[in-house]
């Protein structure tokens, strides 16, 4: 069974830092696309940045400079390093996995960044 395990949200004051951790159980990380979506109340979720099994990565234009996405494949994990966070950055952070060819797509429960004073 797969599963896919966010944590590291909570609550920060703008221009506070989070990391945020994507931890998978039952499928390889390092051979999937990763992403990492956010979502709020009466909004879509949308993706704000995604790593590539080759290791490039794409970000949303509000995030870029600011977000990091990175992979530790040992620890079959996906990092977001979120710096200089705004009170827009607000929402569910949620990760995505799809397998190579896009056979499979996973979703974890998410975990909640508020950034407020």
């Amino acid at each position: 069974q797969v599963q896919l395990v966010e944590s590291g949200g909570g609550l920060v004051q703008p221009g506070g830092s989070l990391r945020l951790s994507c931890t998978a159980f039952g499928t390889d990380n390092s051979r999937n696309l990763v992403g990492w979506y956010r979502q709020t109340p009466g909004s879509p979720r949308i993706r704000v940045a995604q790593l590539t099994q080759r290791g490039d990565t794409n970000y949303r234009d509000s995030v870029k400079d600011r977000f990091t996405i990175s992979r530790d494949s040992a620890k079959n994990t996906v990092y977001l390093q979120m710096d200089s966070l705004k009170s827009e950055d607000t929402g569910l952070y949620s990760c995505n996995a799809v397998t190579p060819g896009g056979i499979r797509s996973y979703w974890g429960p998410g975990t909640q960044v508020t950034v407020s004073s």
